[in-house]
């Protein structure tokens, strides 16, 4: 399968934010393209100024009270937050007759546990929590570093991942993550010792990753966070091939 992978303003500037409203009339616009078959299936890549999403089970009391916007979204889930030094990303993918929703998911989730492989973190999932995971350890709780939450219509895929890079991580102080009150969030910067490179970089480094999982072939799984064993910390950063 082929996917298309379209950085919005990241390809021509590196501090370009993109408002959130205006990526989500992108998303559908491209997503009844995809699901007529008149584009492959593409990858959006944005980076947002500060907004909170708030999915369809969030319960009023879990909103933020700070000013900061807001926008009400059709995907599953609970609230999250986007802002600047986060990779955002919007597959929008034609499933297959055989391809469910939580297989979609685990291969979203594979890609960016690979992707974090490269730059020695130990990353995976946790028992029904959707996203990607640092195992409890070394005084910290477990610690979600990258978000998920879709919606599937006309078996085509929209919304998509959050992938912490180098993220205010104050503005998550003001909700409760996905509504999950017992663990932490995390970032790419908080976790190694070195500065990470650019949201930007980053997306080129998941490209492999994710047009490898959204070919949907046969893959073998990364384990859970609880068969992980902790590596050593603050491991280097690879180096970014453009």
């Amino acid at each position: 399968m082929t996917v298309d992978f379209r950085y919005i303003g990241l390809d021509t500037d590196p501090s370009t934010l993109t408002d959130y409203v205006q990526a989500w009339d992108l998303q559908r616009a491209v997503h009844a393209q995809v699901a007529a078959g008149e584009l492959p299936s593409t990858v959006l890549y944005v980076e947002h100024p500060p907004v909170y999403t708030a999915g369809r089970r969030t319960l009023p009391e879990e909103r933020p009270r700070d000013g900061t916007p807001v926008v009400d979204v059709d995907r599953g889930g609970k609230i999250t937050y986007h802002g600047p030094g986060q990779l955002v990303g919007y597959p929008i993918v034609r499933l297959g007759g055989a391809i469910g929703v939580v297989d979609y998911v685990r291969r979203v989730e594979e890609a960016l546990i690979r992707l974090l492989a490269d730059f020695g973190l130990t990353c995976g999932r946790v028992a029904d929590r959707t996203g990607v995971w640092f195992a409890a350890g070394n005084g910290r709780p477990e610690r979600k570093i990258a978000a998920i939450g879709i919606r599937v219509s006309k078996q085509t895929t929209m919304h998509g991942f959050a992938l912490n890079v180098a993220s205010d991580m104050g503005y998550f102080d003001n909700i409760i993550p996905c509504g999950i009150a017992d663990a932490g969030v995390t970032s790419l910067a908080d976790e190694l010792a070195a500065t990470p490179p650019t949201v930007a970089e980053v997306g080129r480094l998941l490209e492999p990753y994710l047009a490898d999982m959204l070919a949907f072939e046969p893959y073998t799984m990364s384990p859970d966070v609880v068969d992980l064993v902790p590596v050593p910390p603050r491991p280097t950063v690879p180096m970014v091939r453009l």
